[in-house]
């Protein structure tokens, strides 16, 4: 059963008709100090799309049972999604400190961080608005994103972060990311951050 999130209909149409760039597809690893064996696999993608828009895929296999998913909602911006299951991408500009939060929830809320640097600033970035689709299967969730840069940030290739929480009925959790960094888990650390996609075209 699919969720849409206002404007979700669009989204079909825009990945079916705007040319993209080749999509990075990757596997999320899971922090050795938080193991999930109820997980079979975490794959994310992204793929640019023409007038800088980005379109993130993430695909969850396993026993959804014994995982907390957070039920399909009104889709608005939400603080505090990282505290349930949820996905996340970070974006940075290639050559600078400044990088965004983009956090994508299964039940289509949302929500979306600026900062300056590591962990330096954290406002909220309520311009991103992104388009949300969920849909749910057994032993299957697949989450579809897509936001807008605005045309005004850096020009260059962008570095991106891939990852996720998932809260387990158990009380515990599990973080997955592309590459974790030595320590406790930190999403927000460059050396997660290891896809790399071709600078954003924006229309005249």
């Amino acid at each position: 059963m699919a969720a849409f999130r206002s404007g979700g209909a669009a989204m079909g149409v825009l990945l079916h008709l705007l040319p993209s760039s080749t999509p990075q597809l990757a596997d999320l690893r899971c922090h050795p100090d938080t193991p999930c064996p109820v997980v079979r696999s975490l794959q994310a993608r992204v793929s640019l799309l023409n007038d800088g828009i980005l379109a993130f895929d993430f695909t969850l296999v396993g026993d959804l049972d014994q995982l907390v998913i957070p039920t399909q909602g009104t889709p608005v911006f939400t603080d505090g999604l990282w505290k349930h299951s949820c996905f996340e991408a970070f974006l940075a500009w290639e050559g600078t400190q400044a990088y965004r939060e983009l956090n994508f929830s299964p039940s289509t809320a949302w929500a979306a961080y600026a900062f300056e640097r590591y962990r330096e600033g954290g406002s909220s970035d309520l311009c991103r608005d992104p388009h949300i689709v969920v849909d749910v299967q057994r032993g299957r969730l697949e989450l579809h994103a897509i936001t807008q840069l605005d045309g005004t940030e850096p020009v260059g290739p962008l570095c991106l972060g891939l990852s996720a929480v998932l809260e387990h009925k158990d009380g515990g959790f599990s973080y997955w990311a592309l590459q974790h960094p030595p320590g406790c888990p930190d999403f927000h650390h460059p050396f997660a951050f290891t896809l790399r996609v071709d600078a954003p075209r924006f229309r005249d």
